[in-house]
């Protein structure tokens, strides 16, 4: 197998350019995600992406302190909760106590909504300009720097957009912008205003979800000639654009493949990224938008240049 990519964030941290993403479709899922993390540590995985939402940061920090690997050569990522925007520093000591491993070296911002218990006793989400805000959340983000027990500080689901709205407030630059990204849902206006600040991107569902990608007809002809998997192709294309991607495999075979970055010529980078230019194909493979929200936020309020059921207009 060929050494995994390492990419650098803008703080000097270096991040592998593969990781394994340890949402497991549901909160259930925990038991899973230890067995899981315990066969990617053995294929040669040093990078985990896992989140207090996930409900599995004890399992995911078991493993890796299990595998009796030294901390320095692993990289976890986790997040903050949209409930935990007004507690920042209360929400990263949990997550740093379930994971039990030292330190993080990343801590993202899930989402840039928070949600938040009302006088009545119901949750609710705030509108973009009510309090906590993302900038808040950030400027709280921001000071956990200071305990020496996270690396870097980054954020997660930022459309162009808000970007640019954070920016001008930030003492420190995200150091990362983790987003839906594959073939289907490039997201060149996200990756140029992140590439214009520094900002690393981080694709989470790399491979979509279901037979769109996997099935599709241009990645099986690349995959055929580089003698790959289908999932490769679009592993390698995006980390080929210096795209980071955490993809997720139960199966040991899948999990190995998936660590082995290939290079695509510049014709079979093209076909693969035009797949979105077909017909009915530019869209996100995700299934959390409803009614042209998501969480509680339209896609104009997270700054996605994406129409109400995911596809992106023309």
């Amino acid at each position: 197998m060929a050494p995994i990519p390492q990419f650098d964030l803008n703080d000097g941290t270096k991040i592998p350019a593969v990781g394994l993403g340890c949402w497991m479709g549901n909160v259930e899922g925990a038991p899973r995600a230890y067995e899981m993390c315990i066969k990617a540590l053995k294929a040669g995985y040093r990078h985990f992406d896992t989140a207090s939402g996930y409900e599995n940061e004890k399992e995911v920090g078991r493993a890796i302190r299990e595998s009796g690997i030294p901390r320095k050569d692993i990289f976890i990522t986790t997040k903050i909760p949209n409930p935990g925007h007004h507690n920042v520093k209360g929400e990263f000591e949990q997550s740093l106590k379930e994971l039990d491993c030292e330190y993080i070296d990343l801590l993202l911002m899930h989402w840039p909504m928070a949600n938040v218990m009302g006088p009545d006793g119901v949750n609710f989400v705030p509108r973009p300009d009510e309090s906590p805000t993302y900038i808040e959340t950030w400027k709280d983000m921001e000071k956990l720097l200071e305990t020496g027990k996270v690396k870097s500080i980054g954020v997660s689901n930022f459309g162009a957009p808000l970007i640019e709205k954070l920016i001008p407030h930030c003492k420190v630059i995200p150091s990362n912008n983790q987003i839906e990204c594959h073939p289907c849902l490039p997201q060149k206006d996200i990756r140029d205003v992140c590439a214009k600040y520094g900002i690393t991107v981080t694709a989470y569902s790399p491979l979509g979800r279901g037979p769109v990608l996997m099935g599709n007809e241009t990645i099986n002809e690349v995959a055929k000639e580089l003698n790959v998997t289908p999932a490769q192709v679009c592993l390698s294309w995006a980390v080929q654009q210096n795209v980071i991607v955490v993809p997720k495999s139960e199966n040991k075979d899948r999990l190995a493949a998936n660590l082995n970055i290939v290079t695509l010529s510049a014709e079979q980078m093209e076909r693969v990224s035009s797949i979105h230019k077909e017909p009915g194909m530019h869209k996100s493979l995700l299934k959390y938008h409803v009614d042209g929200e998501v969480f509680g936020w339209t896609h104009e309020q997270l700054g996605w240049n994406m129409s109400s059921d995911g596809t992106v207009p023309k």
